[in-house]
């Protein structure tokens, strides 16, 4: 891959940077880009630029703002494989989970042109109050102006389009700050949105730190919205400095899933492997825990432990490789310290690291106490313990400081309906893991998984100010 050096995008124009970070591929550990590094400075100048173009983005007609987002879906298409390339480069994405992401990418795109064309308020009944008689009420949504957007390493290319999407179908401009780790799809992104029309100015995009730049969008006068995707600590950061601005968080989780009754241990098995471990692990979604009913938990474990031996590890430009780097060294690091604190008896399958690379490991009867149970491990690491009692498996699941979404596998509809209820979660999935997620659901957690929630609809309503008329007929 050409080491390139890349720009800025403000006010419609790519910059030059004068300071710029050599952006390492997580596998091959090639610099593979030479990226600007913003100041303050910079990122003053993408939000002016955003807030000059919040005009006319916002007079757009909703047909105008869903023809550019039908254009960028069709451009997507159009590239999907070099995009998947960027994500095998940039964040060691195995190939075909890499275009999986871009072919969702380009549904969310979809789904958002969709949604443009259905902006509406509602008629209020004002007679239905005593002093209401002879007027009448309706509400209109209107966009909020900047948003300032600051996304992960994991899904650069979905999770931008689920930002991205949403805002400009309400007809708000952007400021994008990207994970330092995913300039490259960013950059692809906002080169295929200026090809499909998107107004100039409208979408501003930046790299640099979360201490410097990410603060300051997060505190600016002019941001009227951060939506941000990423860890615990800094979304309680971002939520204690921003004051009255909107805020939207998504911030991870160690999620769980039940088997409690199945008729196909052996799918239920391949479904939960694929979850812990496609982009080895590293997805907010990812099955992390996993509670058998101790009837079943031999031939699961046997089943589970089966599918795990024919997952390839390797380089993620492989076209079979499911489990490559994770995004740093020091996230391995972590990993393998997690995995040390159990004991070696409660390692089944798998614990070695390789420089970035963590081996597929199954750990099994660990205590509720340890570092990789009850937090994120955003690592091909799962545990699997078992229990006899249905409320048991319910408080397993709750007992955890995170609630993005949960998996229970069961016959009974009974137990379904009594897990919808209470799983202290965001979402339930009955008879599927909680990696399932498509792209128009509404999506977010409870307790530390975040506020808000994600999903082209619901995020455009987060993205929005609702405001009341009211008429005197009379």
């Amino acid at each position: 891959m050409e080491v390139k050096q890349y720009q800025f995008l403000i006010d419609g124009e790519w910059k030059e940077g004068t300071e710029h970070y050599d952006l390492v591929a997580p596998y091959s550990k090639r610099v593979i880009a030479k990226i600007p590094l913003a100041d303050e400075e910079i990122a003053e100048k993408a939000v002016k630029s955003a807030k000059k173009a919040a005009g006319s983005m916002r007079k757009l007609s909703l047909l105008e703002r869903s023809n550019i987002l039908e254009r960028v879906s069709i451009i997507f298409t159009e590239k999907l494989e070099e995009c998947a390339e960027i994500l095998a480069w940039e964040n060691a994405k195995p190939i075909q989970a890499a275009r999986g992401e871009v072919q969702r990418t380009i549904e969310t795109y979809r789904f958002a042109a969709d949604e443009a064309k259905k902006i509406a308020g509602e008629i209020i009944p004002m007679e239905a109050a005593k002093n209401g008689y002879g007027r009448f009420g309706f509400t209109k949504k209107e966009p909020l102006g900047v948003i300032a957007a600051i996304t992960p390493f994991n899904f650069p290319f979905n999770l931008v389009a689920h930002k991205l999407g949403p805002a400009f179908a309400m007809g708000n401009t952007v400021v994008l700050k990207p994970a330092s780790q995913t300039p490259l799809s960013a950059i692809m992104t906002a080169k295929i949105f200026e090809e499909a029309g998107l107004p100039k100015g409208a979408l501003n995009l930046i790299f640099g730190s979360g201490k410097t730049v990410g603060y300051f969008l997060v505190t600016h006068e002019d941001i009227k919205m951060v939506t941000f995707t990423g860890s615990v600590p800094v979304g309680k950061g971002i939520r204690e400095k921003a004051g009255l601005k909107k805020v939207t968080l998504e911030l991870g989780s160690n999620s769980a899933v039940v088997i409690d009754e199945t008729k196909d241990i052996r799918s239920a098995a391949l479904k939960c492997a694929q979850g812990a471990f496609s982009y080895s692990g590293q997805t907010c979604i990812s099955v992390q825990r996993i509670y058998v009913q101790v009837d079943l938990y031999d031939s699961f474990l046997e089943a589970f432990a089966e599918e795990v031996e024919n997952i390839k590890v390797g380089d993620p430009l492989e076209e079979d490789t499911v489990v490559s780097a994770l995004i740093h060294d020091k996230e391995a690091e972590r990993v393998e310290h997690w995995i040390k604190e159990v004991r070696v008896e409660n390692v089944y399958r798998g614990g070695e690291r390789t420089g970035s690379v963590i081996k597929p490991t199954i750990l099994t009867n660990i205590d509720s106490d340890a570092s990789v149970l009850k937090e994120e491990a955003f690592a091909p690491v799962v545990v699997i313990n078992k229990y006899e009692r249905w409320e048991e498996a319910i408080q397993s699941v709750n007992d955890s400081q995170y609630g993005l979404q949960a998996g229970v596998f069961t016959d009974s509809l009974e137990k379904a309906y009594q897990a919808v209820d209470e799983l202290e979660v965001g979402g339930v999935i009955i008879n599927d893991i909680p990696s399932y997620r498509v792209d128009h659901m509404p999506y977010g957690g409870v307790k530390n998984s975040g506020t808000g929630r994600e999903g082209i609809k619901y995020s455009m309503d987060e993205m929005s100010e609702l405001k009341l008329g009211v008429f005197n007929l009379l």
